[in-house]
């Protein structure tokens, strides 16, 4: 899915947009029992408690794309004939009718997953979207469908207490302190099935959110779609700085990294400004590109490359976010930490001194120390 293909759907978690009519679900508590069900219309609920609903099941559509939302493949051979498939088919053509269904998914989740000792509220729902023609102009024909985009949308908001505070209580006519009962929290984990590609339904692949992407929680992935370990975008980072250093050994030096942060911010700041919804990608032939403008010779290039493909997979899309930090260009010595803005990596200088090493850095202007603004003055007989 791209980015057009998620807004699209998120924009139809509104009470006037969607055609969701009841909500399931249950809550589970710390030592992974059922203490109630959920099976309510979405007509009998005030407007209020609605819009609650509609808001963590929103959540499970927001964020990054390839870190807070992952795109679940399956193979062939699961569609064809795999318990796991079958499950989630079963509960998207059933619109969440079949309790059996409802019964079996709450369990699967249940024996894997936990999320602390006040436990999760695990919610479900379905939605028919009547998808609207786009004409060529870009603009939805809303008189006019194009198909009928079925789905289930999963979300699981951890239950925490309320905490103590002042409330005001109307037969009293009193603020008192109080702590009363427990609040269901943010959506925490959660998917969408099947995905919704080219704006129809692909059921050979769903989209799976996590709040925090480096906690994926790999358990429930293997408990809900066993499609394999899925990397979160910390731990992509981390396999790429392995392959590069392992791969390139002595060719891995501070000018070839720095041409590799510039050239992967470039590709990404160009992404941006095409407005392009497709998530960007690199392959390892693209990043070997990169790394020969960096320097680095044909024999340590292929290398790099087949150490891509053990760690990431055969044909991997890299996502160039995932791979650097786009927010801070960072150099650290035992002596010292440099912080440099990303774009500007350019200014920081290596060089070698009367046999020394050194990173330069221009102090041209607007320098100051520990806050204090101080002048740079240029030492008598230079």
């Amino acid at each position: 899915m791209n980015l057009k293909e998620v807004n699209e759907l998120r924009r139809r978690f509104r009470p006037e947009k969607n055609a969701i009519s009841r909500i399931y679900g249950c809550y589970v508590n710390g030592n992974r029992e059922i203490v109630s069900y959920l099976d309510t219309s979405l007509g009998l609920m005030p407007e209020e408690e609605v819009e609650l609903y509609l808001a963590r099941l929103k959540k499970t559509l927001t964020g990054s794309l390839g870190k807070n939302l992952i795109d679940i493949v399956f193979s062939t051979q699961q569609v064809m004939d795999s318990d796991e498939h079958k499950l989630l088919s079963d509960l998207r053509n059933s619109q969440l009718q079949n309790a059996d269904a409802r019964e079996a998914f709450y369990r699967t989740v249940i024996d894997q997953l936990d999320l602390g000792e006040n436990g999760y509220l695990i919610l479900l729902a379905s939605d028919v979207y009547d998808v609207p023609r786009r004409g060529r102009d870009g603009r939805d024909r809303v008189d006019e469908s194009e198909n009928m985009f079925s789905y289930i949308i999963c979300a699981l908001c951890p239950v925490k207490d309320a905490g103590y505070a002042l409330r005001y209580f109307h037969d009293a006519n009193e603020f008192h302190g109080s702590a009363i009962g427990q609040m269901v929290d943010n959506t925490y984990l959660g998917f969408l099935f099947p995905a919704f590609d080219d704006r129809a339904a692909n059921i050979y692949n769903a989209l799976y959110y996590a709040r925090k992407p480096g906690d994926l929680h790999q358990e429930f992935i293997d408990a809900v779609f066993r499609t394999g370990p899925v990397m979160s975008a910390e731990e992509q980072r981390e396999a790429f700085h392995d392959v590069l250093s392992e791969s390139l050994e002595d060719e891995c030096g501070y000018d070839l990294l720095q041409t590799v942060h510039e050239q992967l911010l470039e590709r990404m700041e160009e992404h941006r400004e095409e407005q392009n919804p497709e998530p960007l990608s690199l392959t390892p032939r693209e990043l070997c590109d990169i790394l020969g403008n960096g320097g680095a010779s044909p024999e340590r290039l292929e290398a790099f490359e087949r150490s891509c493909g053990e760690r990431f997979g055969e044909n991997a899309a890299l996502t160039p976010e995932n791979l650097i930090d786009s927010k801070r260009f960072e150099i650290i010595t035992p002596e010292a930490r440099v912080t440099v803005n990303p774009s500007c990596s350019y200014v920081v200088e290596y060089r070698v001194i009367d046999g020394r090493k050194y990173l330069l850095i221009p102090a041209d202007h607007d320098v100051t120390v520990n806050g204090m603004p101080v002048r740079v003055v240029q030492p008598s007989g230079d």
